[in-house]
């Protein structure tokens, strides 16, 4: 068996929010590059949104589908068992194959299980070396595909990922700049609710399946509280008055 321990590398590929076209010259190097290919999946029987992009660019038999529990958040023992799971099947990737790139939707440094499967290969193989290749966010895909300018002069931009409660949704809705809200499908209704009260609907917007068959991207003041696609972006500007320039 060769030595690759001295070279093992893990690399973090941002393959944007679904649509092929938006994966970074890059990032096409870093997967074709890597001797092996993984993907984040629920179950290894499924073709993951990452893995419908990656094919574009790499072989089917060079992509590995590796379980994540990717929704899992009331059973920790069970997110933990999941994740360590993982953490050995790529380390063993590592400790005999040399170069593996793990493919994530968005970018590796934002909300990614990316993070989550470094941290754990970081104890499993020491001597790994750890980079990321940036990939186009949800929310730059939606502004650019509904027109919504994120951020003019000196406004601030808040994300936030709704799963942590509407409630620190409206308490961003409250302060000034574009508020980015990701993961808000399953609570809709209370996002509309908190657009509603802060007086922020009627120039948010919302997308899912960005780039995707069933792409949809809607105003937000048609939300009527039925619940949407977990991976749903909404995008809700700053205040402004119309005047160019104006909050330089």
């Amino acid at each position: 068996m060769p030595d690759v321990m001295s070279s093992s590398r893990l690399v973090g590929v941002g393959v944007g929010p679904g649509d092929p076209e938006l994966v970074t010259v890059k990032g096409v190097n870093a997967l074709r590059a890597a001797d092996v290919v993984v993907v984040p999946v629920m179950d290894t029987g499924e073709v993951g949104r990452a893995e419908a992009t990656v094919v574009h660019y790499v072989p089917q038999e060079k992509i590995l589908r590796v379980v994540f529990a990717l929704n899992e958040r009331s059973d920790r023992s069970r997110r933990e068992a999941a994740w360590d799971a993982a953490g050995e099947q790529v380390a063993e990737l590592l400790r005999t194959r040399g170069s593996v790139a793990f493919a994530t939707i968005g970018d590796p440094n934002v909300y990614s299980t990316f993070t989550y499967l470094a941290h754990t290969i970081g104890e499993l193989v020491p001597d790994v070396v750890v980079e990321t290749v940036p990939g186009i966010t949800a929310m730059q895909d939606l502004a650019a595909r509904s027109g919504a300018v994120l951020t003019e002069g000196t406004e601030p931009l808040t994300l936030v990922p709704v799963t942590a409660g509407a409630a620190v949704l409206k308490d961003a809705l409250a302060g000034p700049g574009t508020v980015v809200a990701y993961k808000f499908g399953r609570q809709a209704a209370e996002v509309a609710e908190a657009l509603r009260e802060t007086g922020r609907i009627e120039d948010a917007v919302w997308g899912s399946a960005l780039g995707l068959d069933g792409e949809s991207i809607r105003s937000a003041a048609e939300l009527d509280g039925a619940a949407l696609p977990y991976l749903s972006t909404l995008i809700a500007p700053a205040r402004r008055d119309g005047s160019r320039g104006g909050k330089l």
